[in-house]
């Protein structure tokens, strides 16, 4: 059981890692407007990322034609990512 943990936040921050760089990729394509979002490669990238944007778009709406929830998403995987690796830390240190 105690083995279990670890691993868990090891695959967590995993998680994070892979979800952040997608995310990061979404975003740099976003500034190509002649991108086609229902092509197979670009639909798949929409499908994942937009669920977790759009929590962030309505708290924060586009301002002057800028999306500025990316910022607000990535800040919030980046903190969950920290306490994920701090109580990871914390856990292997008293295993």
């Amino acid at each position: 059981m105690s083995s279990l943990v670890p691993l868990l936040a090891t695959t967590l921050v995993t998680f994070i890692n892979i979800y952040t760089a997608l995310l990061f990729i979404r975003i740099l394509l976003s500034w190509f407007p002649n991108i086609n979002w229902f092509d197979p490669p670009f639909s798949i990238l929409s499908q994942i990322t937009d669920p977790y944007l759009n929590i962030f778009r309505n708290i924060i709406p586009p301002l002057g034609g800028l999306d500025f929830s990316p910022i607000l998403a990535l800040l919030l995987l980046q903190i969950v990512q920290q306490v994920a690796t701090t109580l990871l830390r914390q856990l292997t240190y008293t295993v």
